[in-house]
């Protein structure tokens, strides 16, 4: 006979294994500021049991101390953990909370409601496969509402809930829930939303979350569809169910190499089924083999689906690397290197076209620019306008270029592999999230044409080492006077060279080009283009340009082989600079005629590591000339 011990654990286990049966739901909680969301949050986990005693009481005292509701306990302060959200009864970052039901597990994000936390919204709903978007009864439709749902529309969330919250402020009106339902799904039809449930509630009162409320009978005429909130989250289909039935899709997360015997490729498939014997297609190299095992934790498997983490096995010997990514054979990814897409941007600094970001696509991370912004998006009225750059909470369709060609989906198939992030390349802060539309013809229609004559073969006929000397510092600090001169004496030594300077190159090449970050970035950039090229035809190309930003400086030497690109920061202090004021621009930009001007209201980022320092305020240009000259002799790139 079993004892009660027995019993107890034989309960326990079979309470978790149930448990770990059930369904998994994320959900986001989003809308205008103080619409009710982290007061619904506790309320959904009060009313599914998910509280203990001691965080009732706590939360009873805080409720005393922080809460806006009377005597009543305020659910809020179960989610807003944060000091400053308890004081401002707001929610500042985004906050995860886990409950379940009999039915369902769930993980729900609060996000915040300020316009300038809209980036905390995206982090929170980009993993969701639902949504609540809370609407005050009493205000209506906001701006944010009509932000965060075109969010939720960029972000490819199929099933929203408007909840219209506050129900009981109204004394529980059908005419007011209809005439907001009229506003909001009109806008809904704009933005191609399609699965949209509207239900009545209070979630201080508790109406229609749990339970039907006898408050609003109405509420279930044929026309409302009308159900809970909870029941909607008990039902709703789930992302993960769906993406089974998509094609097969394994991002490489690492090469599984434990001994000479076995070679597995790992990664968490993100949609589609496999099985061994399945044809696939390792891109971007468009290599095929076969499925020899399907290797786990657990042992093979016969079969593994969306969500599972695996190891492959293939009956080939593929070259196949961390961010490659396996695909079914008949219906493979595609691959490019250049995109249309959708960009939300999450950084103080503003987006500026053509300076080199990282961008992580699933398991890869590769070098990207915006080449071009097409137009921003007005979320309020959806009207699209021009931007040269891209503020914080900024979004936009851009075109993206690549440093090579990538594996990937439309972001409407497959989240994974059509969402991505933009890295800052100095700080390592994510600065954007996008989604990947389509790729651009241009990248299936541009391939490189094969030369015999190359770089090699002109760079020994000049019996030269070709080179990039990159003069940079302020204005005034003697760039192009000391450049010319090591041209001079290069040219007297029999090398081969030319002298890009940064006001003469604007009567031309850059005419079209002002003073704003954006044109700088984008004039070092096409600097940096003519410079590679006149490195391939053999040259010695010396450039005199301001060139106020480390990461532009980095792209350029980017563009070249190790040890071509040569950076001579001409080290002159502001002081000595505005002192002699040739061209009398300090003067003008002193007086406020001459905006974003280096070293008064734009900044000038010193060279960290450069190969030649010259200490400007301390040599003469003739002196500084032939330190140069004496360096490039050292390092081989000139001879005699």
């Amino acid at each position: 006979m079993m004892n009660l011990s027995s019993l107890i654990e034989t309960d326990i286990e079979e309470y978790l294994k149930a448990h770990e049966q059930k369904s998994l739901l994320r959900f986001i909680t989003c809308g205008s500021v103080d619409d009710g969301k982290s007061t619904l949050i506790g309320r959904l986990l009060f009313e599914s049991k998910m509280l203990f005693e001691d965080q009732l009481a706590a939360m009873e005292a805080d409720s005393k101390k922080w809460g806006t509701q009377g005597e009543d306990i305020d659910f809020a302060l179960l989610v807003d953990g944060l000091a400053a959200e308890r004081e401002q009864g707001i929610t500042i970052d985004v906050a995860y909370r886990f409950f379940s039901t009999d039915k369902r597990k769930f993980i729900v994000a609060d996000t915040p409601g300020h316009e300038q936390y809209t980036r905390n919204m995206v982090t929170g709903a980009s993993t969701a496969d639902a949504a609540i978007l809370m609407v005050d009864a009493r205000k209506g439709i906001l701006t944010q509402t009509r932000r965060h749902s075109y969010l939720m529309s960029l972000l490819g969330i199929n099933h929203i809930v408007v909840a219209i919250n506050k129900m009981d402020l109204v004394e529980y009106s059908q005419a007011r829930f209809d005439e907001i339902i009229a506003e909001y799904a009109a806008f809904a039809e704009q933005l191609g939303l399609k699965n949209v449930t509207y239900i009545p509630l209070s979630a201080f009162k508790g109406d229609n979350i749990v339970e039907a409320s006898p408050r609003m009978p109405w509420y279930s005429a044929p026309q409302y569809q009308a159900t809970t909130l909870m029941d909607f989250l008990e039902t709703v289909e789930i992302d993960d169910i769906r993406m089974q039935k998509a094609p097969f899709r394994l991002p490489v997360q690492w090469v599984n190499r434990p001994n000479l015997d076995f070679r597995g490729f790992s990664g968490t498939i993100t949609s589609g089924i496999i099985q061994p014997g399945d044809r696939i297609r390792v891109q971007p190299s468009g290599k095929e083999s076969e499925v020899a095992r399907i290797v786990s934790y657990d042992g093979d498997l016969e079969q593994a689906i969306a969500g599972q983490s695996i190891t492959l096995t293939l009956k080939d010997e593929i070259d196949i690397s961390r961010g490659d990514v396996i695909s079914i054979a008949e219906a493979p990814a595609e691959t490019a290197d250049q995109f249309e897409s959708t960009l939300v941007w999450m950084h103080e600094d503003a987006l500026l076209p053509g300076r080199p970001y990282l961008l992580k696509i699933g398991t890869q991370t590769v070098t990207a620019s915006i080449t071009d912004i097409k137009y921003q998006v007005n979320v309020n009225t959806l009207e699209h306008t021009a931007a040269k750059q891209l503020e914080l909470n900024g979004i936009a369709v851009c075109n993206i270029s690549l440093d090579r060609a990538i594996a990937f989906d439309d972001y409407q198939s497959n989240k994974d592999t059509g969402g991505f992030i933009v890295i800052d390349r100095l700080s390592n802060t994510t600065v954007a999230a996008g989604m990947l539309h389509f790729a651009l013809r241009r990248s299936q229609n541009i391939h490189y044409q094969h030369v015999d004559v190359n770089k090699d073969a002109r760079a020994k006929a000049k019996a030269q080492t070709p080179s990039v000397l990159w003069f940079t510092g302020l204005s005034g600090a003697g760039k192009s006077t000391i450049a010319n001169i090591v041209e001079k004496k290069l040219h007297a030594l029999g090398n081969h060279t030319y002298l890009l300077d940064g006001d003469n190159v604007r009567h031309g090449l850059n005419k079209d080009l002002g003073f704003t970050d954006a044109d700088r970035v984008e004039n070092i950039r096409r600097i940096g283009e003519v410079s590679k090229l006149m490195v391939d035809a053999g040259l010695i190309v010396l450039t005199a340009f301001i060139s106020p930003f480390t990461a532009e400086r980095r792209m350029a030497r980017e563009q070249l082989a190790e040890g071509e690109f040569i950076e001579i920061f001409v080290d002159t202090p502001l002081a000595i600079a505005e002192e002699r004021d040739v061209k009398g621009l300090y003067k003008k930009a002193r007086a406020g005629e001459l905006k974003n001007f280096t070293g008064i209201d734009s900044a000038y980022e010193r060279p960290e590591a450069p190969e030649i320092h010259l200490d400007a305020a301390r040599l003469s240009v003739e002196e500084a000339a032939d330190l140069v000259v004496s360096e490039l002799r050292k390092r081989g790139v000139i001879h005699g």
